[in-house]
């Protein structure tokens, strides 16, 4: 990749002036040097091996090499003190370019123009990235969720109230799901350095989302268990206590609002609790050895999660073109793309029972413990789902048989379904932007139906209120499909 940033950035790579130092070939040859620069001889005369600013230049070269595959791998923002690094020692190297001496000579200053432009251009990179709109993105949606786990986990635990004394509400752990949808649906670009940072984030909050249901679930659980029942319980509960307090540290960990432990230190005590655990004797009791199996899947749980201090590293982690649920999941979407064709050119032909397989089929993808194949799988359901949605309204249409003493409101539904139909098929073939008019004129006939279901009076009748519940549902539906098949999301 970083190859491909080269060639963009700055076209050509840098040779130290070969390509204008061109003396004649009547000039005597000299020894040739080390490195990718020939050797130099001048009217002043010659120089043993290189000429001496193309041989500082090489050096500089040798550093412009090192930086910059970090400089394209860079993720962070600019207050980080990897990002002050590199832009230090990139100035740094811009300063001893202009101290190269080119005595007027032109190929020397060309030279040394090549090799200013390749290291302006990291810069520029390494700017652009830290401070991308989508970079600020992902970064104020990670706060936003260090300020909701702070409020409602780490702080209370800081302040010396026990995680057992206070309960996870659904409604935190809803609040950070939803920033985990919002943080999947950050576009990069194709960026190397933004999808790194999505997926680093990502992981992150998915992880403590994780953690977070698992407490939900362990609220639920008859724990622990009284001192008197066995010798080991009064064991276990303390280390359950420990467990307790650090899912609360693993938490702040993972979203960055803990400075002084690591996730190995962390990882070394719940390492030691399960050895503990494991030396106790609770054979001759079934629910103590039921209890103490439950809490060392508790520290089990938190251990899988410790590991993600290295995670974003492995290119093959966030840049997902070559991975194997993904191809699954675009053979899956290429052929529901071939059945939306077919229903929408000839109609529908028992393509139901194919496309509940295909549903089945992205139900068993794998996705790895990473959201944005998460999140490629759940688009894909979606896509499934509304040509699904689709088929049945226009065979329920089609099956219609109206008595005559149909209320009026409920017939008024029917038409509005009619239309939302119409509607759908322009939807499911609709393959331009949302800056297009046409978009914007399904939008509006789209939100034209709602106001139509709005006004229907239901007059009492229970079956009018579902038939117009369902279409108002049905039309949300068309219109988050729209915006979902519109929004430029990538992997």
């Amino acid at each position: 990749y970083c190859s491909k940033v080269w060639g963009h950035l700055f076209r050509k790579p840098f040779d130290g002036g070969k390509r204008t130092m061109d003396h004649g070939s009547q000039q005597p040859q000299t020894p040739q040097m080390p490195g990718p620069f020939t050797g130099y001889a001048g009217p002043q005369g010659p120089y043993p091996g290189q000429h001496p600013a193309l041989l500082r230049l090489d050096e500089v070269q040798r550093e412009i090499a090192t930086l910059g595959p970090q400089v394209c791998s860079y993720s962070g923002l600019q207050s980080d003190r990897e990002y002050k690094r590199m832009e230090r020692e990139l100035t740094r190297l811009l300063l001893e370019i202009d101290k190269v001496e080119t005595e007027g000579r032109p190929e020397l200053q060309q030279a040394r123009k090549r090799a200013a432009g390749e290291v302006e251009g990291l810069l520029r990179y390494l700017e652009g990235n830290a401070t991308h709109p989508s970079r600020l993105a992902i970064e104020e949606l990670t706060q936003e969720v260090q300020n909701l786990l702070n409020e409602g986990v780490v702080g209370p635990f800081r302040q010396g109230q026990a995680q057992d004394a206070f309960e996870i509400s659904e409604e935190l752990v809803e609040a950070v799901q939803d920033v985990a949808m919002r943080l999947a649906q950050v576009k990069t670009g194709g960026s190397v350095p933004l999808r790194k940072a999505r997926y680093k984030a990502l992981t992150r909050v998915c992880a403590v989302q994780e953690l977070l249901e698992g407490r939900v679930r362990t609220q639920t659980l008859a724990l622990p268990l009284s001192d008197d029942t066995h010798e080991a319980v009064q064991h276990i509960n303390q280390v359950m206590a420990q467990v307790s307090g650090a899912r609360c540290q693993e938490v702040a960990l993972l979203m960055g609002l803990s400075g002084r432990d690591s996730c190995a230190h962390l990882a070394r005590i719940l390492t030691e609790l399960l050895v503990e655990l494991d030396a106790l004797d609770v054979s001759s009791n079934a629910a103590v050895r039921n209890y103490r199996k439950q809490v060392v899947e508790e520290i089990n749980g938190l251990l899988k999660h410790l590991d993600l201090e290295g995670e974003g590293e492995d290119t093959c982690r966030y840049d997902l073109a070559q991975n194997d649920s993904i191809r699954e999941i675009e053979a899956i979407r290429g052929r529901v793309s071939v059945l939306r064709e077919e229903v929408l050119r000839h109609g529908a032909a028992g393509q139901g029972t194919e496309l509940q397989g295909l549903l089945t089929h992205l139900d068993q993808v794998g996705t790895g413990r990473n959201p944005c194949i998460r999140e490629a799988r759940r688009r894909a359901v979606l896509e499934v789902q509304a040509l699904i949605t689709f088929l049945d309204l226009w065979e329920a249409l089609g099956r219609r048989n109206p008595g005559s003493d149909e209320p009026p409101p409920h017939a008024a539904v029917w038409r509005v379904l009619a239309s939302l139909c119409d509607l759908q098929a322009q939807a499911l073939g609709f393959d331009g932007k949302r800056a297009d008019k046409s978009y914007m004129v399904l939008e509006e006939l789209l939100t034209k139906q709602l106001l139509a279901l709005d006004a229907v009076d239901p007059q009492g009748d229970q079956g009018t209120k579902n038939a117009r519940k369902q279409a108002v549902k049905h039309a949300q539906n068309i219109l988050s499909y729209l915006d979902m098949k519109t929004d430029e999301w990538e992997y």
